[in-house]
């Protein structure tokens, strides 16, 4: 993975905070961006102890994280109207093409939109 900046997908935080030693390693050093839908993801995933959700807000804290604007607001209506992705990955997509980032994700669904910065991470 070249560059120095990625987007991560709600996936692949998981993923991280399972302890993947080859995500960890491709990311070392990178700086890591969220969409604030997979902030919201993690911290209200159902069923999250109180220490989990203390890791996850360090591991978030350590990210920057991207809010809604205007502009990713016209790429989600964009997206959603040319693809079959769910309305949350349409804002994480159009957070990464609004940062002009690559995305990384294990969800296959992505495969089908015309961004070419997507890496499937499997």
């Amino acid at each position: 993975m070249n560059g120095n900046s990625v987007v991560l997908d709600t996936n692949i935080v998981l993923y991280l905070l399972r302890g993947d030693k080859v995500l960890s390693e491709l990311l070392y050093q990178k700086k890591l961006y969220l969409s604030f839908i997979s902030q919201l993801e993690l911290l209200a995933f159902k069923g999250i102890t109180g220490r989990q959700q203390i890791e996850i807000s360090k591991f978030i804290q350590d990210c920057i994280v991207i809010d809604i604007n205007d502009e990713i607001k016209h790429a989600v209506i964009s997206i959603r109207k040319t693809s079959k992705l769910k309305l949350p990955d349409c804002i994480v997509l159009a957070t990464a093409r609004y940062l002009n980032l690559p995305l990384i994700t294990s969800d296959l669904d992505f495969k089908s939109t015309n961004f070419s910065e997507i890496i499937i991470y499997q």
